[in-house]
Parts: C-alpha cells; structure tokens; sequence
C-alpha cells in the first residue's frame, strides 16, 4: 500500500510531467505562429532546441539501455561459466 508520502511524489511526478508536456506543446505547435517580436517569445529557447533537446535526450537513454543490456548479457555469461 502506497504511503502518503509516495502519493505525494506520484502526483507531484504527474504534474511535472504534464508541466513539461504542455510547456513543449506550446512550443512546438503553438509558438511558430506567434510572432518573433511578441513578449511570449522570450519565454522559450530557439526552435533549433525543440528538435535537439529529445534527439539527444534519446541518444542518451539509448546508449544507457545498450550499456545495461550488455552489463546484464556480461554479468550472465560470467557467471553461467
């Protein structure tokens, strides 16, 4: 049974995701229509960014999967032997 303190962390998990998930929204779908000159502008990074930040977000996350799997894949054939 969860404790009040995991809900806690849950839910603040959820809503720091769902805050990251509408900022990048808004960023991605909404900000190229607003024009260069508005205020809300200087609220967000480049457009450059938008594509550069997940790419290397998932090259990282790719390459510390592929490095588990081999320590795992390692670790069993040492240890089968």
């Amino acid at each position: 049974m969860a404790t009040s303190m995991d809900q806690a962390l849950g839910m603040g998990l959820v809503a720091f995701a769902g805050a990251i998930f509408s900022y990048y929204t808004i960023w991605v779908i909404f900000m190229p229509f607003v024009d260069d000159d508005h205020f809300l502008q200087q609220f967000f990074l480049p457009r450059f960014y938008a594509i550069a930040l997940p790419v290397v977000a998932g090259l990282i996350f790719l390459t510390f999967i592929g490095v588990f799997v081999t320590a795992v894949t390692l670790a069993k054939k040492k240890k089968s032997k």
